[in-house]
């Protein structure tokens, strides 16, 4: 038995498959943005990096509208690099067919397939789909109930409002070994952490700003939640922006440009003020979401934050915006060869011996 408290925690990365440019600041096609995904993904699995999520959009800027493909690519160049959404937009899609891509992504994956359940906090596959915004909060309750009864792997007996009822239903193909490992994403409503520990489902909790550890109250809730509904302790997690080059500067400079574009396109949509710079720095030092600098800079803080909120994982996404795929890479292999251990190596020396 480990005294390190810390010892099983995973390390991931995200993206969601951003458009991006080539090293001349050409935009790539999104075909090529895929392409490059894939080899990202690749580069992680040989890193040893424990997790890869794929995020959905569909929009412009962002590449991935079909994550479940992408990871099954993914699935058949890498052997032990775990693979998941980030997020799934249950409300806008079929519990069903989520259950079933994603257990045909656990046969050609060899167990290895997870989903990350989320509402999105983009709307356009609502009138994509036909779904009314104003059922936002209600189709994903209802259909997350749907799922829940799903991943039992036992014949399904179901009734909603948005739906055909099911009864004694099963569904195919089944996870090969155990059930399908599913968390729920959240952006920080005390209401849907409440939610996840209703369902018996891991915390995922998407942090893009302020400080992380301000999360703490709701990851207490959580685990507190858990225990008054008679539930075993579950993980959590924590996705977060981030990137690793060889000096804090050169960190920043090279992401400042990518993240203030990609701030603005968003923000003009949903009538954010522009994003100056020193908002960014601030949030790229030692109390903000964006973990960004050198490898020690962002080690040091991601073991402050693994340790401070007691995290099961940390997802870093670490593609931002137009980024090259060049600097993505180099990000990476950063990630898996020098962030990685020397968090290891802070959580075991410098915050398990406070807990013993």
């Amino acid at each position: 038995m480990t005294d390190n408290p810390f010892a099983d925690v995973e390390f991931g990365l995200d993206t969601f498959g951003d458009a991006t440019v080539d090293a001349a600041g050409t935009p790539l096609s999104h075909a090529q943005v895929l392409r490059n995904v894939v080899d990202e993904a690749v580069l992680a699995d040989e890193l040893g990096i424990d997790f890869i999520g794929i995020g959905e959009h569909h929009r412009k800027d962002f590449a991935v509208s079909a994550p479940e493909v992408v990871l099954a690519a993914i699935a058949s160049r890498t052997s032990r690099i775990r693979l998941g959404s980030a997020v799934t937009v249950l409300s806008s899609d079929d519990p069903i067919r989520v259950y079933q891509r994603f257990s045909t992504l656990d046969a050609v994956s060899n167990g290895r397939a997870e989903v990350i359940l989320g509402r999105g906090s983009f709307t356009e596959s609502f009138p994509l789909f036909g779904f009314n915004l104003a059922d936002y909060e209600s189709l994903f309750e209802e259909k997350l109930d749907l799922l829940s009864e799903i991943i039992t792997e036992k014949p399904v007996t179901w009734e909603g409002s948005f739906r055909p009822a099911l009864k004694n239903q099963a569904i195919f193909p089944p996870i090969e070994h155990g059930t399908l490992k599913a968390w729920i994403g959240v952006g920080g409503s005390p209401q849907s952490v409440v939610r996840a520990a209703h369902y018996g489902l891991p915390l995922m909790l998407a942090i893009i700003g302020g400080s992380p550890l301000r999360f703490k109250p709701y990851v207490d809730l959580y685990h507190e939640a858990l225990e008054k509904m008679g539930k075993p302790t579950l993980p959590v997690g924590e996705h977060s922006p981030g990137f690793i080059a060889a000096t804090d500067e050169e960190a920043r400079e090279t992401v400042w440009p990518h993240y203030q574009r990609m701030h603005a396109s968003i923000g003009r949509e949903r009538g954010w003020p522009p994003l100056q710079r020193g908002q960014f720095d601030m949030e790229c030092g030692p109390d903000g979401a964006l973990f960004v600098g050198s490898p020690e800079t962002v080690a040091r803080k991601l073991a402050k934050t693994v340790a401070g909120l007691g995290l099961g994982r940390f997802d870093l996404k670490y593609s931002l915006g137009s980024l090259s795929h060049e600097n993505l890479m180099e990000c990476i292999r950063l990630y898996g060869t020098e962030v990685i251990p020397r968090t290891r190596e802070l959580l075991a020396v410098e915050y398990a011996p406070a807990l013993a």
